[in-house]
């Protein structure tokens, strides 16, 4: 596979090789809430939208409801059936593994809790798939949030109705001149923008949901998404980017946000553009500090300075039960600690800003989590 766009980030999730490990009798972590979890799968087309990389198609996207739900049916796979086969010729983050033997907490189509839900938007890295938010998903589902997590069609495997798997094919593309990958970055962030918000479009139909209380979270990319669509859609009321560079592109760091808005960024690492072995915070990245000096909303920066890039991703639970990082994707932070860490911060932040119940964490470090720091 020739990914000739984008290639410094592919490099960076595909690290260095592939690992052999086994996924027989891997779970995830439960969720922490006191309710259980129900997950359904929805296909959306976007009729007269062409698909950005593709125009003769109509862009269609695949995104996961995560909602509190009766412990009904059967338990969700981590990963659907078909894409699981794919897996086998293209592991993600340069893991083999059964990854279609790996289960989920959650319930299939299980019946939903009733009552309406605030939402939860979640955005993946550019070149992953959604699936590498589900421990996060299912967290805040556990404790009374319906959460969407949106898969970006062409930047990552996915699976579609009928086990049709669309591929990676935006890394295929035969660009090669600076200016034309310059352009295909742009477009790639421009199509995740109105991604999202079609996706928004599409949720009124749902009943479990509260659409009067909307927040949004994502990784990498994702976290810049959220950002952008922030900035144009007054919809989302409060915003999280997990270690996302304004640089992928032109993505309006100069414009801020008026609405509450979280940072959460990793270690220093040599993978790491534009830093180059500084931790990621508003005052060690230009692009972050415009975006914190441009914002008028409440803002908060965590920092988890033995975490990197993937730290914010199902890889910090995986990869040291799948053989071990030999990557350099999630650092040294301590793999359960910083899964916790994460799973009380970004429920906090949407406690306090959706649910508006002032939480005390956000206030200053925890000893219950010192693998975060607060940066002032």
């Amino acid at each position: 596979m020739r990914k000739v766009i984008l290639l410094a980030l592919v490099l960076l999730v595909l690290g260095g090789g592939t690992v052999p490990a086994h996924a027989s009798t891997l779970e995830l972590p439960e969720p922490t809430g006191r309710h259980r979890v129900g997950v359904t799968e929805l296909h959306l087309v976007q009729h007269g939208r062409s698909d950005p990389w593709f125009p003769d198609e109509t862009r269609e996207l695949m995104v996961s409801v995560w909602y509190p739900a009766f412990p009904v049916g059967r338990r969700a796979s981590y990963v659907p059936p078909a894409l699981a086969k794919y897996y086998e010729i293209e592991p993600p983050v340069g893991i083999r593994t059964d990854w279609g033997a790996i289960r989920a907490n959650a319930f299939v189509n299980a019946p939903s809790l009733p009552g309406k839900f605030p939402v939860v938007l979640y955005s993946p890295g550019v070149g992953n798939s959604r699936t590498m938010g589900t421990i996060l998903a299912e967290e805040l589902a556990s404790r009374g949030y319906a959460v969407v997590t949106v898969d970006h069609t062409y930047e990552a495997a996915v699976e579609f109705p009928g086990g049709k798997v669309r591929t990676d094919k935006v890394f295929d593309l035969p660009i090669e001149d600076p200016a034309e990958i310059e352009k295909a970055k742009q477009r790639l962030m421009d199509a995740r923008e109105h991604d999202v918000r079609f996706v928004l479009d599409k949720l009124s139909g749902l009943k479990m949901l509260d659409l009067s209380r909307v927040g949004m979270v994502g990784h990498s990319g994702g976290g810049v998404t959220a950002a952008r669509v922030m900035q144009v859609d007054r919809r989302v009321d409060a915003g999280i980017n997990m270690d996302g560079w304004f640089s992928f592109g032109y993505n309006r760091p100069e414009l801020g946000v008026d609405r509450p808005f979280m940072f959460m960024g990793a270690g220093s690492s040599p993978q790491q553009p534009p830093l180059y072995g500084k931790p990621r915070t508003h005052l060690s990245e230009p692009d972050w500090r415009t975006f914190w000096d441009a914002s008028t909303g409440w803002l908060l920066d965590l920092n988890f300075p033995a975490g990197r890039h993937y730290t914010f991703t199902d890889a910090q639970w995986l990869l040291p039960k799948l053989g071990g990082d030999h990557t350099g994707l999630i650092g040294t932070v301590d793999p359960a600690g910083a899964i916790d860490a994460q799973r009380a911060y970004i429920a906090a932040f949407f406690d306090e800003h959706l649910r508006k119940r002032p939480q005390p964490l956000l206030a200053g470090p925890s000893p219950r989590y010192p693998d975060v720091s607060f940066i002032r």
